[in-house]
Order: C-alpha cells, then structure tokens, then sequence
C-alpha cells in the first residue's frame, strides 16, 4: 500500500471515529473532530510529497524533437539517472516542432536535425535560442536492396528530383528492374525534408508533391523505415544511421559519392547534416548538465551507436 493511501485511510478513520463519538456530543465537538482529521491528512500528504522530492520526483526535464536526435539523448538522459537526473525525451514533430515547443516555454530543450533559421526565429520572435552541436549524420536516398541489386547504384541530384518530383515512375528509367516506384517524402520542417531540398533545390522553394497514388507524407525515422521495407520499389529520404543491419535497404551513392564516414567527415557525401541540442538562452541546470555529458567523451561514445559521426569524427 502506498503512503497517499495509508494517509487516506488513516484520516478516514480519524474522521469515522470522530462521526461516531458525535452521537453524544455537541455541535462543536464534531466540527473539532473533522477539523483534527483534515489538518492530519494534509500533514501526512505533506510528507509524502517531501519524501518524493528528495527521493528524485522532482520536475523533470522535457526535451523534444527530431526522431534521429533523440534515441542519443534518450541514452544520455538514462546514464544521467545515476547522478539523480529526471529527463523525458520524446519526438512529437520532429526538429520544427521541438523548436517551436521550445519558442513556445513548453520544453526545455530542443532536439534537432537542422540549424536554427530565419522562419524558427520569426515565428518565435521572444525566444534567444542557443544551439550546440553534438555530432552530425547523414541523410540517405534509401532504396530497396531489390532495386539497387537490380543496377541502381548511384543516383544523380537530378534523376532524385524525377523520382521525388512523379517524373521517374518506374526504376526501368534509372538502369533499374521493372518496378513501379513509390516515393514516401517527408513532412515539412522535419530535418530530414530541409537536408534533401537543399541537395535538390539549392535554397529555392521546392514545387508542390505530385498529384500521384505512388506517393505519400511521413513523419518520423521508424515510421519512414517501415514504409520503405514493406513497400516494393519505395524511396525516401532518412538518417543512414537508422538503416544500419537492415538488409533490406540500401542507400545510394548520389553524384558519385557514398555515405562514407570519410565523406561524411569531409562533407563531400552531399547530404550531411550537424546534430543539435537547442535551449532558450544559455543552457543552465539540469539542461547544462545534459549538454555536458553529450560533448564529453562519455557522452560522444553514444553517437557511433546510432550510425553517426562524433564531434571529433568532423574535426570539432
């Protein structure tokens, strides 16, 4: 039985035996009796919340954001619990929704794949956000190893924004099999989205999704991964680091480079992008803490285990 409860039950049976010795006594005397009970179990309750608090169940650290972000700081935030560290990581909206939580005073830390931007600052014109950068990875044109068995090992930026674009629709068009192709895009302000329009578009806005049955909008990396291993002839765009032993998957050279650790390191792979931890203003507390132990060398341990590149992997 839980202290809450034995507190319950002890004021209630204060009060039950006050209800009964009531029988025989005047107004005043009931009103004590409750009076005594109530002041009891508010003083046991009291105690129970001092003895939470000290035991850790204080309030917790919230930190939010991009799916690739997360699953290091999930790490960080479960080795921290041995210096009584409470961090709760989760990943609704990925980068563009955990700053805008961030903008908005409903997180204290933003997870993201992408640097802060003018649209991030103007939408959240009181926020001072602060971003320190934790490792980077790479996004990959991910394929079938069905298709990329079939020939297709390599793909021009121009022959992706075909495929992205509903003008390739069949990997027969790119030296692969005959195969409809069946591309899953990203939600805008997702990291991964803003990463491949600059490959594609270099900063311009990018056209509209194509009017096409063979084409459709995810949202976070393991939704994205399921799309892409139960879908005959998909591609999609997606941390290379979250198809590391998945045999079913392949990421392709593009313009002749693959996602290397060497050409990621060297930014010659064209699709790399920096990890950040975002705060508004200088991190303090437990968010320093936190921020801390990911750029320490404990802390960096935890990056290669998710398939990305260390600070010092970059030259950082």
């Amino acid at each position: 039985m839980s202290r809450t409860a034995e507190s319950s039950e002890q004021a209630q049976d204060l009060m039950s035996d006050g209800a009964r010795s009531s029988r025989s006594a005047t107004g005043k005397g009931r009103l004590t009796s409750v009076a005594l009970a109530v002041a009891l179990l508010a003083s046991l309750a009291t105690a129970c919340a001092d003895a939470d608090a000290a035991a850790g169940g204080g309030k917790a650290l919230q930190a939010s954001g991009s799916t690739t972000v997360a699953p290091v700081v999930a790490d960080a935030a479960e080795a921290l619990k041995a210096q009584g560290l409470n961090i709760t990581v989760a990943t609704q909206g990925g980068s563009a929704g955990g700053i805008s939580q961030l903008g908005a005073g409903q997180i204290d830390v933003a997870l993201s794949s992408k640097p802060i931007g003018d649209k991030d600052r103007a939408d959240n014109p009181k926020a001072d956000f602060v971003s320190t950068q934790i490792g980077s990875d790479a996004v990959g044109v991910i394929i079938s190893k069905q298709v990329a068995d079939a020939g297709v090992k390599n793909l021009t930026a121009e022959q992706v924004r075909g495929l992205f674009e509903g003008k390739i629709t069949n990997w027969n068009q790119v030296g692969g099999p005959n195969l409809e192709v069946f591309v899953y895009d990203k939600e805008p302000g997702r990291g991964t989205r803003e990463v491949l329009d600059k490959y594609l578009y270099h900063g311009e806005k990018p056209p509209p999704p194509p009017n096409s049955d063979h084409f459709a909008i995810v949202g976070g990396n393991l939704e994205t991964r399921n799309k892409l291993e139960s879908t005959p002839g998909a591609v999609g765009p997606l941390s290379t680091g979250f198809i590391d032993g998945r045999d079913k998957l392949v990421a392709v050279s593009l313009d002749g480079m693959a996602p290397t650790m060497e050409n990621v390191a060297s930014s010659k792979y064209p699709m790399t992008r920096p990890l950040f931890l975002v705060t508004n203003g200088q991190p303090k507390d437990t968010s320093r803490k936190l921020i801390d132990y990911l750029v320490s060398e404990k802390g960096q341990e935890l990056l290669p285990k998710h398939g990305y590149l260390t600070l010092k992997q970059i030259g950082k």
